[in-house]
């Protein structure tokens, strides 16, 4: 399976589209960073920075798992043994192009957008936030991938409506039915994302493995 997840990401850096979900990555954190975050501020910079990320990591996550055409599915399937096997290569492989930009974005808002480096706890909760974002990005990306969206038209519109909701749905009172990228948001303005992410971490961890869990279904469903 490692052999296939390398494949996967050769195939991905080859075919170029690995430019194409990097160019707005960069554009975002020269956006985000282009002045440095005020003393006070670093957390809430990066914070930020983490949940504006999460659509376009799954843009990264849907764009790779799309480099495949279908026949190539189906090979590679065959190849390692067993469908379920190919399904976790692919979403290994986008896990890891979702995760490398996250660490990205990461090392950028720490030497080029704030004014001085947060506190050990603070600096360990927002390199969290941007995991947790790279985790939701692969779930939003694989849900809306070709293999279970075919068309691409209701497949970007999808992925754009499923940030969107997810943003909203986290600032109402109904935050647990989503990952709460507005708590993320709300507790950093407030000083207490390093006591809250317990709490946080439950449900940014729930949802995106339960949309993985629902994708790696839907895959069985659909070879």
């Amino acid at each position: 399976m490692i052999a296939l997840t390398l494949f996967k990401l050769d195939a991905f850096a080859r075919s170029h589209r690995v430019v194409r979900a990097l160019l707005p990555v960069l554009v975002l954190l020269a956006l985000a960073y282009g002045v440095r975050a005020p003393l006070g501020q670093e957390v809430t910079a990066l914070t930020d920075t983490a949940v504006l990320l999460v659509p376009l990591l799954a843009w990264s996550a849907r764009s790779l798992l799309d480099t495949e055409p279908d026949q190539q599915r189906a090979i590679s399937a065959t190849a390692v043994g067993s469908p379920s096997r190919e399904v976790a290569a692919g979403l290994l492989a986008a896990l890891v192009v979702t995760s490398a930009f996250a660490a990205l974005a990461v090392v950028w808002g720490l030497l080029l957008g704030v004014s001085e480096l947060p506190s050990r706890g603070e600096l360990a909760a927002a390199i969290a936030l941007h995991a947790l974002s790279a985790l939701a990005g692969t779930a939003l990306g694989a849900l809306t991938s070709r293999p279970i969206l075919p068309s691409p038209a209701l497949s970007i519109m999808m992925l754009v409506l499923g940030f969107m909701a997810m943003l909203l749905v986290s600032l109402s009172p109904a935050a647990w039915l989503t990952v709460p990228l507005g708590g993320w948001m709300r507790a950093a303005a407030d000083g207490l994302l390093t006591e809250g992410l317990p709490w946080l971490a439950v449900p940014s961890l729930l949802w995106p493995l339960l949309g993985l869990a629902a994708y790696t279904r839907l895959r069985r469903a659909r070879p």
